[in-house]
């Protein structure tokens, strides 16, 4: 049972992040990967098989979230200068989740472990969109913010720019994060676990 706490260490993450209230819109889209068998090491294999890629030749994950930043921006000029209006950021995610076939009828214990892993793929991925959806909403008010300039065309190529260097920032974070999160995971699965072993114990006791 430990085989899929190592492999899941690869890209898992539990990192608790807030959602700014004047953060940019998130549309969700799930998309499921059945698993197929009744041991840890079945599920150990069917997560290296059938787990989504983030590049062709890549290794495979327990879990992928794919966005896309649309982004749209309006200027208004009053003939001597240009400034942005508006900016508004649409974040389009699609989460790619894992779902074990066999769940209903798997052993007490395996089971035990398999939904504590899977809560915890599902919030890592979910937290990949937090950072995604808090720096879409420091993307907005940068551009508001940027200084006014002589003409449109101008003030176009400032926010295009702005934009390059505020999605570089977005992605190291990203990468910081999983990072930072898979070397902690097994402590924090533990944690989880064990949490998890305790609420059973005193539902039993209830």
């Amino acid at each position: 049972m430990k085989t899929i706490v190592r492999t899941a260490a690869l890209a898992l993450a539990c990192l608790l992040a807030t959602e700014s209230a004047n953060a940019a819109v998130v549309l969700r889209n799930y998309k499921y990967f059945t698993l197929s068998g009744t041991t840890a090491a079945d599920l150990d294999r069917e997560l290296s098989r059938r787990g989504p890629q983030l590049h062709k030749t890549g290794p495979r994950h327990p879990g992928a979230t794919q966005m896309r930043f649309n982004t749209k921006v309006k200027y208004g000029s009053d003939g001597k200068s240009c400034r942005v209006v508006e900016a508004d950021i649409t974040i389009h995610a699609q989460v790619h989740l894992p779902r074990w076939k066999q769940r209903a009828s798997a052993k007490p214990d395996l089971a035990m472990i398999w939904d504590t892993l899977s809560a915890d793929i599902k919030r890592h991925e979910e937290s990949h969109i937090v950072i995604a959806r808090t720096a879409a909403g420091d993307m907005e008010r940068a551009m508001k913010a940027l200084p006014w300039r002589s003409n449109c065309e101008e003030m176009k190529a400032d926010a295009a720019r702005l934009m390059v260097k505020l999605m570089k920032e977005q992605d190291a974070a990203q990468i910081q994060f999983d990072r930072v999160e898979g070397k902690n995971f097994e402590r924090r699965f533990e944690r989880l676990l064990i949490f998890r072993i305790q609420r059973e114990m005193e539902k039993k006791k209830g």
